[in-house]
């Protein structure tokens, strides 16, 4: 079976590179840039604001080893889908919350996905992640590239999911 690629955008993507290269099944994890205009933009440009570009990392995955599905779950479940254009301390158009699609299997897995999260309750907000086509995907520089790894750090970029505190009844 041919490996398979899925794209998404949940905020800086050095936390969400390394949720994904833990996962048995997937193969690659790049991190670059995604959903702007300007051809072959630089970190700089996409922190202006000004490229219409969102933080994105590419998964290349197996698909007989890990399905899409479960990579939508890790995506939904690493960051929080419910903040329009900001992801923790990070603020600005190029942090929001993206699931671009290839074909129009991942398009209908994620539409599915973002649905059944929504109607839950456990969410504090409705969910903002776009659901988009995937488009040119330009790789970041290459000090970007396995950032925490090369730098001995825990990944520390994504706090909180967007879901409700659980409250437990007193004893």
């Amino acid at each position: 079976m041919q490996p398979s690629i899925a794209d998404f955008a949940a905020g800086c993507f050095w936390g969400m590179e390394e949720t994904f290269r833990r996962i048995p099944g997937v193969l690659e994890v790049q991190v670059g840039y995604e959903g702007g205009t300007l051809p072959n933009p630089t970190y700089e440009d996409v922190c202006s604001g000004r490229t219409g570009h969102a933080e994105t990392v590419r998964v290349t995955f197996d698909p007989a080893r890990v399905g899409y599905a479960r990579l939508l779950d890790i995506f939904f479940d690493h960051h929080d889908p419910t903040t329009p254009n900001r992801q923790g301390p990070d603020v600005g158009h190029q942090y929001r919350s993206v699931i671009f699609f290839h074909t129009p299997e991942q398009k209908q897995l994620a539409q599915q996905e973002k649905q059944r999260r929504d109607s839950t309750g456990e969410y504090a907000r409705p969910l903002v992640t776009a659901i988009e086509p995937a488009t040119t995907f330009y790789p970041a520089e290459e000090y970007h590239q396995r950032y925490y790894e090369k730098h001995g750090l825990a990944p520390a970029c994504h706090l909180g999911n967007g879901k409700r505190a659980v409250r437990h009844p007193p004893s």
